[in-house]
């Protein structure tokens, strides 16, 4: 394999079936500042497709651990007028948006857990200016990750560039992209049958899934009638242009009603909240808010982080992927949520997908969050339960039990 020339074909993904970049539109790209030699490959990639200019604005996080050591915490937290209105600006006049990603595991384990917040709010503020533009001026958005050294030594038995390497070639695999194969379509084909199956768990018309799993996991999630796993032509505005959010992607996923969760859910997988690594954890929910945090190491960052706002600790996502993905199936825990959700069902804290449907608000869930953690296992059941009172077999030993 032509490691080079696979990597252009992945910016291409990333521009082509990613971003779907249109002709004279801007690509407002953050890069993590590690990545800079993919990220002009990339930059290269939308030009090629006719993007009229590519704006690249990198982030630095070793350099704002530095400065967040030094200044204080509200200064570090706070995004500048001037930083709101670059963003605003590019997404008023049509641009898309990018988010190229470089894992660093342990740039911040030397750091304050109120240093750590500081920064990521600060990130966070900032691409909340993306997600608001995504779901109001219907903008197409993307999250990818580009290898680096130091997230590939690791997760990789390897140092140096043979690790690099050799993580290139695992991405490369979980995006679909091989040397001889057209992207375009397999990601097609692959849109097609994941519509598919969303429209099947649809048909049957749930009104909730029963989770449950040996690790303790016993929770009911509640759901509304607009909480769809798949979509229909035609549901789209005018004026929307089809993309893919997420490279890689394996998930199915709606947003649940936002009173009527409750239980106990355990993670599955470790979570990196704030840069930190957080394991063996979990979460009590009584009417669809967290209750109670159940974690040792860990705690008071998920605290903190359910109580962000006021609807920070109601779910926003429910996400089934089966075990025995491809992901899942690599044997590695990537330490990003990107990749390490699409090995796994999953639960979002926070913000609901899209928008919420007139007249049903005050059952869609909004915050200024949306976090990700992984509670899939080898052996989860999920029951679903029908409108007319019916029990249906929806994942059984971590994979999917419908006939699909």
């Amino acid at each position: 394999m032509d490691l080079e020339k696979m990597k252009h074909k992945y910016a291409y993904t990333l521009a082509r079936v990613g971003l779907n970049v249109q002709k004279g539109q801007t690509v407002l790209v953050e890069a993590a500042v590690e990545g800079w030699q993919f990220t002009s490959i990339f930059a290269e990639e939308c030009y090629k497709l006719g993007a009229g200019n590519v704006v690249v604005h990198y982030l630095d996080l070793p350099n704002m651990k530095i400065a967040a050591r030094y200044r204080g915490d509200e200064d570090v937290r706070r995004v500048e007028d001037w930083e709101y209105a670059m963003h605003e600006g590019y997404l008023e006049d049509g641009a898309c948006y990018v988010r190229l990603e470089g894992v660093n595991p342990r740039l911040m384990e030397d750091v304050s857990e109120k240093n750590s917040n500081a920064i990521f709010a600060h990130v966070d503020t900032v691409r909340n200016i993306m997600r608001k533009a995504s779901r109001e001026k219907h903008c197409q958005w993307l999250i990818a990750m580009i290898p680096t050294v130091e997230w590939a030594e690791y997760i990789l038995d390897k140092t140096g560039a043979e690790a690099e390497e050799e993580l290139w070639r695992i991405l490369l695999k979980l995006c679909y992209i091989d040397e001889a194969n057209d992207v375009v379509e397999t990601w097609r084909e692959k849109g097609r049958k994941t519509a598919r199956l969303g429209r099947a768990i649809d048909a049957l018309h749930l009104t909730r899934l029963h989770y449950t799993a040996s690790n303790g996991t016993d929770l009911t999630v509640g759901l509304a009638p607009w909480s769809k796993f798949g979509y229909e032509e035609g549901e789209s505005p005018a004026d929307y242009v089809p993309f893919n959010p997420n490279i890689p992607s394996e998930e199915i996923c709606t947003t649940p009603s936002k009173f009527e969760t409750n239980g106990v859910v355990y993670a599955s997988r470790p979570l990196v909240l704030g840069g930190k690594k957080i394991e063996n954890f979990g979460f009590r929910f009584e009417n669809g808010k967290v209750a109670e945090v159940l974690a040792g190491e860990g705690r008071e960052m998920l605290e903190a982080l359910v109580a962000t706002d006021e609807n920070a600790g109601y779910l926003g996502e429910a996400a089934l992927v089966e075990y025995h993905s491809s992901i899942s199936m690599s044997g590695l825990v990537y330490y990003t949520t990107l990749i390490d959700e699409n090995a796994s069902c999953h639960l979002a804290l926070g913000r609901g997908l899209g928008r919420a449907p007139q007249g049903q608000e005050a059952l869609f869930n909004d915050s200024t969050i949306h976090v990700d953690f992984m509670i899939g296992t080898a052996d989860m059941s999920i029951t679903g339960f029908t409108e007319d009172g019916k029990e249906v077999e929806i994942f059984r030993n971590g994979d999917f039990a419908l006939p699909l």
